[in-house]
């Protein structure tokens, strides 16, 4: 009878076994990275896919301007800039002299005309000297230039985007203190009065508020709505003291307070209501910016380290010749190629016109990871003098933490990356 029970025991469980699962057959569904995406005329026409990390001509000549910009006029200020948390004008000018503040914007507007990926290359570049600077390029470039581009009037865009390209910084306002991952709880107001809006309340954390002269501001106008009443404005306003920070000081971060702050219906950006959207939207393409600074950041680390590594001796020897060293070393290489690949293609994507969201949010969190890693292992490598500030270790170590945390924490990315993946299932 016993073993009567546990045949029928044994029936019910196949019974009840997704068909799927009762075998060794393929799974219905396939995660979508580990599948291929054939080419048009690929085959027919015998054409060899160029690895992610080849640039093309334009893409080779813009990272080399931007290197040799680098070093020569932003490295040598980077010490003080950190020391006063403040971004020397001369760099900011040079910023907009070399076109890297319009750098998708067509000719018309004063803009380079380049492409998306040139914009990731220009931000890793800077990165590995002042990963502050890399950070005002990427929000010109990825947030304030898109918003007009994609949303915009062509009115607005004849009014800003020539000043953008020349003398004029933009600034993002949405988080506020009770508002962060959570940012559409925002409290902000606006409320209508014939043609025109009256704002009230504050936003937190708002990047380079301190230079901007125009400012993209989130505000309900119907609350009942939730979510849905959040609208964009076109805001220029006055800001609150500039926040005393741990890392990349050299970028202004200051609270911005509306009181009773009056905007014209005009100076809406896109639809009304469709705030919420366009933040969404703009964030995504941002995210494969920050990773493109968090990469340079670490590669930036470590290229000032492996070589000291060589001509530090102990031993009788140089310590990068002690295996234990090496495969340290190999380890935070290969995690940082991975990186490159990572914030690479999400970049390709988005020239493609193909989904990006997971690949963004994949790129922007691998990479804030690896460069916690590889900053932390720098100093460990570098020694006592690691830890002083006669090294830029320490500096680039105090930078990379806010990888983990603005446009979309560490946690907001593995939620993002898992949605996308219970979508492909």
């Amino acid at each position: 009878m016993e073993t009567n029970l546990l045949k029928c025991s044994a029936i019910n469980l196949k019974r009840n076994t997704p068909a799927y699962l009762a075998s060794w057959k393929a799974p219905p569904a396939v995660f979508k990275s580990s599948k291929s995406e054939a080419m048009a005329n690929l085959a027919n026409e015998r054409v060899v896919c160029a690895p992610l990390d080849m640039l093309s001509e334009e893409e080779m000549m813009m990272k080399e301007m931007v290197k040799k910009f680098a070093q020569e006029r932003i490295a040598p200020l980077v010490k003080t800039m950190d020391a006063n948390a403040k971004m020397d004008e001369s760099v900011q000018q040079g910023l907009f002299e070399q076109g890297l503040m319009g750098i998708e914007l067509g000719p018309e507007y004063g803009g380079t005309g380049s492409s998306f990926f040139s914009v990731i290359v220009v931000v890793e570049e800077l990165a590995k000297v002042d990963p502050a600077v890399a950070l005002l390029c990427e929000l010109q470039n990825t947030i304030t230039n898109k918003m007009f581009t994609t949303y915009g009037t062509e009115e607005q865009k004849r009014t800003y985007l020539p000043r953008l390209t020349k003398d004029l910084i933009g600034s993002f306002c949405l988080s506020e203190a009770g508002s962060g991952s959570d940012a559409f709880s925002l409290k902000t107001r606006a409320d209508k009065k014939g043609d025109y809006y009256i704002i009230n309340g504050s936003k937190m954390w708002i990047s380079f508020a301190e230079l901007a002269g125009v400012f993209f501001v989130m505000a309900n106008v119907n609350p009942s709505l939730g979510y849905k009443g959040i609208t964009c404005f076109i805001v220029g306003l006055q800001v609150g003291k500039q926040e005393a920070k741990l890392g990349i000081r050299a970028s202004s971060t200051c609270p911005v307070i509306f009181e009773n702050v009056k905007v014209p219906e005009t100076n809406i950006l896109g639809q009304l209501g469709q705030g919420y959207k366009y933040a969404i939207e703009l964030l995504n393409v941002g995210r494969i910016g920050i990773a493109a600074q968090m990469l340079g950041l670490a590669q930036g680390c470590f290229d000032h380290t492996v070589p000291y590594t060589k001509e530090r001796v102990q031993f009788g020897k140089s310590i990068f010749d002690f295996q234990g060293m090496q495969h340290q070393i190999a380890q935070v290489a290969t995690q940082l190629e991975a990186a490159r690949l990572l914030t690479y293609n999400a970049a390709r994507l988005v020239e493609a016109g193909k989904p990006f969201v997971k690949e963004s949010s994949m790129a922007k969190y691998y990479a804030a990871e690896v460069a916690a890693l590889t900053t932390s292992k720098c100093i460990e490598w570098m020694g006592g003098v690691g830890f002083t500030k006669d090294y830029p270790i320490e500096k680039y170590y105090r930078d990379c933490k806010i990888g983990a945390i603005y446009e979309g924490t560490s946690n907001i990315q593995l939620s993002t990356i898992a949605k996308c993946i219970a979508q492909e299932y």
